[in-house]
This record gives C-alpha cells, structure tokens and sequence, in this order.
C-alpha cells in the first residue's frame, strides 16, 4: 500500500478485526515503522474514531469498546456483485423496504470509479429477466424482519401484532421466503399450533421475556412446503408414480405436493382445487401412474386423453 490514506484505513480494518494490537505488529501489518504508526494512530484520532492507547512496554492500540464503524470498501467484481445482487432482490420481492435497496444501490453507483460505473450502466441498461418482475404487493419492514430473525437465533417469544388479528404470542422458529414473500414459521400460543405469518403483516413485533425451545431439527422451510402442499383445496388426491424423486421434482415443487417413497412406488400426495389442473400435471411427468383417490382425478384424466388425441389427429387446413 504506497498510499499514506490506504494504511490508515488499513489501520483501522486491523483494529476492527482484532480486539488489541502491540504497535510493533500494526508496524509490521503495515510496513512502516513504529513511529508512523503513532501518527496514524493521531490521524485517525482526528477523524473523530475513538483509538485509545495502551502505554507500557508492550503498549498499543485498540477500539473503544462499542465501536464499530465498517468504512465500505469493495473491489470492482465486489461493487458489481453487491448491486447485481440489489438489482436481483428487487425484482423476485426478496427486499424488504424497498427504498433501503435503491438508496444502497445509489450511494455504491456514487463512489465507483467511472469506467466502471459506465460498464454497470450498460449491463444493467441492456439486462432482461425472463419472469416479470413482483409488484403490486406490501414489503415487510426491515426493522420487523431483524426482530423476527433475532428472535429465532436466540429463541426468545415475541408479541406479535397481526393485522386484522391483534396481539399473540409467537415463538419463532425461523424465516422463510417463498413465492416473493416473507414468512415467520414459529409456534402461535393462541392456537397451539406450528403455524406461519406472512411478515408484510405483522405491524408490530416486541420480545416478551421468555425463552422457548424449538423442536429438535425442525425445518421452516419444509414445514411451510408441507403447509402449501396441504391446503385446504377442494380434492385430496393422492396417485403412485413409477418415477425417482428427483425425477417429479423437477417439475412438481415441494410446495406443490409431498413425496413418498413407499415399496408400491413413489406415492404423491395433495390437494386440488381443479382436477382438470391435476390431471394436466400429472400428463405433464411423462411417466406412469396410477391414481388411489379419488376415482373422479381417473375420470379426468381419461377426458384430457381424449381431448389430446383428438388435437393429434387435426390436419392442417
């Protein structure tokens, strides 16, 4: 680093990284003597960053406790993934507060040098997505998506305030996004049941003082698959495939539907609202099946059948 300014700031990142440094190692990080590091020490003083000096024979330096200031400095592919990454959330929904996310993206686009910020422009002017972008629909609150999050880490019981539905206590197992929302996946003391809340509708979410223990290896984000999988549609379907998992997976996600490996076949389980939809997908696999329930999901498929045979036999007119 042949620059005065950059051993500063490296300075600094050493003194962040570390709880305490001797000078004659910041001297030795740095590559410059002892007594240059004083006066960076001085510098950064003046800057206004609480450097405090241990005086002894193996005197140093060290941070005030608390202080905590990350000066952003990225290299160019670091700069180009941070707003790529921006520009990606935004348009699948996974951004919270959505002028957080453009004023991050200005403020990086504002300090890139400008041969760089030149060829972002371009490859953000010229980028397409080939799913639209969400819209139309509430974002979460930064500030309720950390206290969720918090919450979970430390298992600590949160009152919660949800629209239409006023306060509950919710344990809160963890947070997941699924289909461009946020889901808080946790116990609901009020019905005694796992559940999941939508986190664009929880107004308001405070601790309540007591610790909770989740259940040993849950997973939010199959519980909340198996929630979609289940809901309460019209039709319970359940139909053998002779198929691998990861055959049907890819084209039937778990949110869709539940797979079982049993010794009859790979049993799919749902529910349907249309039995014209279902019996579309199921055509859709490309591999055989037999249907358990209900007998009107066989009827339906031998009508959709028809229907493709009779499309195959048209000619041209």
């Amino acid at each position: 680093m042949a620059h005065a300014a950059s051993r500063v700031l490296a300075m600094l990142e050493i003194l962040q990284a570390h709880r305490r440094m001797t000078v004659g190692d910041l001297a030795a990080r740095l590559g410059v003597d002892e007594r240059t590091v004083r006066r960076y020490a001085t510098t950064l003083t003046d800057l206004g960053i609480p450097v405090t000096a241990e005086r002894g024979r193996y005197g140093g330096y060290r941070l005030s406790p608390g202080f905590r200031l990350p000066p952003l400095m990225l290299t160019g592919d670091e700069a180009v993934a941070v707003v790529l990454g921006l520009i990606a959330a935004r348009q699948i929904g996974l951004t919270a507060e959505t002028p957080a996310a453009g004023a991050a993206e200005a403020k990086i686009n504002r300090v890139l040098p400008a041969d760089l910020a030149d060829r972002l422009a371009g490859l953000r002017s010229t980028l397409g997505f080939t799913r639209a972008a969400v819209g139309g629909q509430d974002n979460p609150a930064s500030h309720i998506l950390l206290v969720l999050g918090a919450a979970a880490r430390s298992s600590e019981r949160l009152t919660i305030t949800y629209r239409d539905s006023g306060d509950r206590e919710l344990d809160p197992y963890g947070l997941v996004f699924h289909s461009s929302r946020w889901y808080a996946v946790g116990l609901d003391h009020r019905s005694g049941e796992i559940r999941s809340f939508r986190a664009d509708r929880i107004a308001a979410a405070r601790p309540a003082g007591v610790r909770f223990d989740a259940p040993p290896g849950f997973d939010a984000v199959a519980h909340l698959n198996q929630q979609w999988a289940r809901r309460d549609y019209r039709w319970p379907v359940e139909v053998l495939l002779e198929a691998t998992v990861s055959e049907v997976r890819r084209r039937v996600p778990a949110s869709v539907a539940e797979l079982t490996e049993t010794d009859r076949g790979l049993l799919l389980t749902c529910r349907a609202e249309r039995l014209e939809g279902m019996a579309q997908m199921l055509a859709g696999l490309g591999h055989p099946f037999t249907v358990l329930t209900p007998p009107e999901l066989a009827a339906e498929v031998e009508r959709y059948a028809s229907r493709l045979t009779g499309w195959a036999r048209r000619t041209p007119a």
